[in-house]
C-alpha cells in the first residue's frame, strides 16, 4: 500500500509591488526604490512576482494610483491569485480601506513591511518593546478598517451597530498598551543610560550606515567577535558593544541599527534611545556600500538621520566597503572606477576615508591604523 505524504510547510505568500514615480524622480532612481522594496518583501519571506509603476504629478489621495492602473492591478491579482499588494509609501487609513475594498486582498505599505521585519529581528527586551510600541502607534489610527464589517450603514435610532463600540474598546486597549510600553521603555533606557555612564572614561566608536552595508562584518573584523552578519535588511537591531584593543589603545566599539529611506517615523522615535550609542560616541565609522548604484543617496539618508539625533559633527572615518563587488564596465576598469571615486570624494568630503572589502579582508589593517591614529588624537 502506497503511503500518501503531505507537505506541511506553510505556502510562501506571493506579492506584487506598486510604486508611484512622482515629478523629479528619474527612472533609474525609481528602479532602485522598487528593488529595495522587493528586498524588504524577500526579507519578510514573501515572493515578489510583479512590479507596477505609474508616473503621477502626486500620489492619488483615494487609491494611491490612478483608476486605470488600479483596474490593471485588480485584474492581475485576480488572475494570478496574488496574496498581498505592497505599496512603496505609507498609506493613510482611508487609502488602505479603499484599496482593500477594490483589490480584495491583503494590503501592506512600506512602513508596515519595515515594522514586520523589525518585529522578526528584535531579540532583546529593549528592541522588542521599541518595536511593539511603534506597531501600536502605527495601528491606532488604522483600526477602523479592522471592523468595517460591523460599521453602521446609516444614521437613525436603533441603527448604531456594535462596530463602533468594538473600535472604541480596541482604541482604549491600544492607548493603555502604548502607555505601559512607554513606561517600560523609560525604565530600560534608565538602565542603559547608567551602563553608558559607567563606561564614560573609555573612548567610544560607533558604526553607522545604511542597512545591509556590512557594518556587522566590519565589527567582527575589528573586535574579533561574532556579531550576526547576514545579507538581509535590519539583521542588527540591538546596539552591540565590544571592548577592543588596538596597538595598546583600548576603546568600546558599538554596532547599531541600519538606516533606510522612508523609515517609519514611529520607529525613528522609538529607536532614538538605541541610537544614544551613536549620539554619545567619540568617533563615527560611516560605512558605505560603494558597489551600490545609488550609494550617494544612502549617504544622504544616513547624514539626515545623524542630524535628527544630534550626532552629525563628530570625528568620522568614511569606510567605502564592498570594493570587491565593483564591476568592470566597457568604459572603465575597476581600478579606474576606484580612482575616480577617491578623487571625487576626497575633494568634497572633510573626513578621512578608506576603501575596503570586509568579506575579502582587503585594507582592514589600514582601517585599523586610521582608527588608532584618530583615537591617539583624542
Amino acid at each position: 500500500m502506497i503511503q500518501k505524504t503531505f507537505d506541511t510547510k506553510p505556502k510562501q505568500e506571493t506579492a506584487v509591488l506598486v510604486a508611484v514615480q512622482e515629478q523629479g524622480i528619474r527612472d533609474e532612481v525609481l528602479k532602485e526604490y522598487t528593488d529595495e522594496l522587493s528586498f524588504l518583501a524577500e526579507t519578510c519571506g514573501v515572493a515578489v512576482v510583479k512590479t507596477f509603476t505609474q508616473k503621477l504629478t502626486k500620489i492619488h489621495p483615494r487609491s494611491y494610483v490612478g483608476e486605470g492602473k488600479l483596474e490593471e492591478i485588480v485584474a492581475y491579482v485576480n488572475s494570478e491569485n496574488i496574496d498581498i499588494v505592497i505599496f512603496d509609501d505609507e498609506l493613510s487609513p482611508s487609502q488602505i480601506r479603499n484599496l482593500e475594498h477594490d483589490i480584495k486582498c491583503k494590503i501592506l505599505d512600506r512602513s508596515n513591511l519595515i515594522l514586520d521585519i523589525f518585529a522578526k529581528h528584535a531579540k532583546t527586551a529593549q528592541a522588542k518593546t521599541q518595536v511593539e510600541l511603534a506597531q501600536n502607534q502605527y495601528l491606532l489610527p488604522r483600526l477602523t478598517r479592522m471592523w468595517s464589517h460591523l460599521q453602521k450603514q446609516k444614521g437613525g435610532v436603533g441603527m448604531r451597530g456594535p462596530g463602533e463600540r468594538e473600535i472604541e474598546t480596541d482604541r482604549r486597549n491600544i492607548r493603555s498598551r502604548i502607555s505601559l510600553l512607554k513606561e517600560k521603555l523609560d525604565n530600560i533606557e534608565k538602565i542603559a543610560a547608567n551602563q553608558r555612564k559607567n563606561r564614560q572614561e573609555e573612548k567610544r566608536v560607533a558604526l553607522v550606515g545604511y542597512t545591509n552595508v556590512g557594518k556587522s562584518t566590519i565589527m567582527n573584523l575589528i573586535s574579533k567577535s561574532d556579531v550576526l552578519a547576514e545579507n538581509k535588511l535590519f539583521a542588527t537591531l540591538d546596539s552591540t558593544v565590544r571592548k577592543v584593543y588596538l596597538d595598546g589603545f583600548q576603546f568600546l566599539l558599538s554596532d547599531t541599527v541600519g538606516f533606510i529611506r522612508k523609515l517609519p517615523h514611529q520607529l525613528v522615535e522609538c529607536f532614538k534611545s538605541t541610537l544614544d550609542e551613536v549620539r554619545e560616541a567619540d568617533i563615527l565609522l560611516h560605512v558605505v556600500d560603494v558597489s551600490h548604484p545609488n550609494f550617494e543617496e544612502q549617504v544622504n539618508v544616513v547624514d539626515q538621520t545623524l542630524v535628527e539625533i544630534g550626532a552629525i559633527n563628530k570625528p568620522t572615518i568614511i569606510i567605502f566597503n564592498k570594493i570587491d563587488l565593483l564591476l568592470e564596465t566597457d568604459e572603465l576598469s575597476k581600478e579606474e572606477q576606484l580612482n575616480n571615486l577617491k578623487n571625487t570624494w576626497m575633494a568634497k568630503a572633510h573626513s578621512p576615508m578608506i576603501f575596503i572589502s570586509a568579506i575579502e579582508k582587503e585594507n582592514i589593517d589600514k582601517l585599523k591604523q586610521f582608527l588608532t591614529q584618530l583615537i591617539k588624537k583624542l
